[in-house]
Order: structure tokens, then sequence, then C-alpha cells
């Protein structure tokens, strides 16, 4: 039976990172799993929780091997200072960036079969000098990606996104028909490539209330999105819109679509984090690499409370290992 291997990247060291790898590793999973993190730290973090933890140090020359409950193989990159939950330190930038180095390499080698990401305190990334706006660009600029995809996706809805992390005053002129054109082409191959969709139905959302009204509420629909719309029908690819996003997210329509395509952050997330916030998965279509993630922060209130839900990292694991063909995948309960 084939094993993936598959890396934890443990996140903010200060957040509930550390405590969702330990919780998780109390089942068993039908994969390899290895967190990168610093062995220290969560042995820590299992007393704080009061958890059994026997760590084990990953050699990549381990054969893979499904995991155990209560075991945890570490890809041990050591802090720079020492954690205090709740306190990030801008001092343990270089080592939140030394672990995605690490896991994202790890993966374009051939070492991983995918990564899935726990949250990081962009803030602290900033302040300490690292050009860091989200997971998606930086993985998509190591990889030497084109354009990063990020898909939100829960059990009953996926969401993929035009434009991630930028000011809402600069998101028409983002959309501009290069980049809509290979966001679609993108969402298109993926689906396909990583859902085995075959022709997946793809609902493109206008950009302004009721999808622009005809040009009397902008002609961002009329100048870019329906002209790429037809461009791409009629190389086959199956899409309806531009669709005003106060109808599509209603169940009736939902039934019509595998995907939605969104134009920027905040039109489609708020919908899949009411629906499924805790379970849902950030998924980055377009890289070379499979790379999942959580659909929350870093929660540094909640660090070694025994309070954090870990329901995301646990989503975001579990797709990992269903998509590495891992066939009846599942998490322990």
């Amino acid at each position: 039976m084939y094993i993936p291997r598959i890396v934890i990247t443990s996140g903010e060291p200060a957040g509930i990172g550390p405590d969702a790898c330990v919780v998780l590793a109390q089942a068993p999973w039908e994969a390899d799993l290895v967190v990168a993190a610093d062995a220290g730290l969560l042995a820590d973090t299992a007393r704080a929780l009061s958890l059994p933890l026997a760590i084990e140090r990953y050699e990549p020359s381990q054969r893979p091997a499904a995991h155990r409950a209560g075991t945890l193989k570490v890809l041990h990159i050591p802090a720079v200072r020492a954690v205090i939950a709740g306190q990030p330190d801008a001092r343990n930038a270089a080592y939140v960036i030394g672990m995605l180095d690490r896991a994202c390499d790890g993966c374009m080698n051939g070492e991983f079969a995918a990564m899935v990401t726990a949250p990081v305190q962009k803030s602290t990334l900033m302040d300490a000098g690292y050009a860091f706006i989200g997971h998606t660009e930086y993985l998509a600029a190591r990889t030497r990606a084109a354009l990063p995809v990020m898909l939100l996706l829960s059990d009953q809805l996926r969401v993929a996104l035009v434009t991630t992390h930028l000011a809402l005053a600069d998101v028409p002129r983002a959309i501009t028909r290069e980049r809509l054109r290979t966001t679609l082409h993108i969402v298109n191959m993926d689906m396909e490539r990583h859902f085995s969709l075959s022709k997946p139905r793809i609902a493109v959302l206008g950009l302004n209330p009721h999808a622009g009204e005809a040009g009397h509420l902008g002609r961002e629909e009329i100048d870019v999105i329906e002209p790429v719309i037809q461009e791409l029908r009629a190389e086959g690819l199956n899409l309806q819109g531009p669709v005003p996003a106060d109808t599509a997210f209603t169940p009736q329509f939902l039934k019509t679509a595998d995907v939605i395509v969104a134009m920027y952050h905040d039109q489609g997330l708020p919908v899949i984090k009411h629906v499924g916030f805790g379970n849902a998965v950030n998924m980055t279509l377009g890289l070379p690499i499979l790379r999942t993630s959580v659909d929350h922060g870093t929660a540094l209130s909640l660090a070694r409370t025994g309070k954090a839900d870990v329901g995301s990292l646990r989503a975001a694991l579990k797709l990992a290992v269903d998509l590495t063909g891992a066939g009846s995948a599942h998490a322990g309960s």
C-alpha cells in the first residue's frame, strides 16, 4: 500500500500551530507524518496539554510508514528564542521562514508528497523584515509559480479567488483580462488534476453589485469579465457568469457549480467561513506542489490552553492525504 510522506509546518510557535500538531498526532493516519518544528517546543506543548507524545527525529532515508497514534516524527528546526505562548517574537521569524523553506524544497525535490501549513503571524514576519503577505504568495515565489490561486473548500462549497491580499481600492485595476484568463485556466486544470472533475462547472462572479447592472454599476463585467468568459467557453471551458455575488451562494444555484470564482477576498471567503469555519481548508492552486492549510489565524490567546479547535488543520491534513492517492485515507477518531 502506498504511504504518502506529508510534511506539516507548525507555524507561529507562540500560536496554536504546535498545539494542533500534538493533538493530531494522537490519532493514526494512513500517511507518514513529519512535523517541521523545534522538537523541544513540541515536547513542551504536549506536556502543557497533558497529552502523551513520543518524539522521533526524522531522517529522510527512513522508509515511509503509517503514522502511529501518540508518536510524532519531527524535522527538527531549532527556534532562535525561547517561545512564550501567546507572545510572538520577531526574532523567531527566521525559524518560521526556515520551516516553510525546508518543507517547500522537500516537496519540490520529491521528498514529501505534500505540505500542510499551520497558521503564521504575518505581522511578526513583516516586522522582522520579510516581504510576507501570505503563504500563498510566498510559496508561489519559492516555487516560481506564475500565478497562485487561493481555493477555500468545505464539504459544501469551493471558492477560488482572482485576487487575494489586496486593499479593496486596488482590486478593480488588478482584475485584468490576462489575470482572469490565467486564473480560470488554473482553476479548470487543478479541478481536473486534483479532484478528478471532468469539465468542471465553474461559476464566475461579477465584481460589482448585480454584476454591474448592464454597465450602470460599473463596467468591469462588460470590459473584462464577460469577454474572458466568452473566449474561454470557445476553448471548451465550462463557465457561467458573470453571476451576481448575492445570488451565487444560494443553495439552488450552488447545485449548478463545482466551484465559485470570486473576484476578491471578502467577496467569497465570508460565505465559506460561515458554512464551514473550523473545518474549511485553504488550498493553493497553480503550484507545482500540493499545499493545504487552515482557514484561520494563530489564535494566540488559546495557545497551550487545550481550548483550540484543531478541526481545520485536521481537514487540511485529511485532504492532503486523500489527494496524494492514499485511497481510503482517514484519521482515527
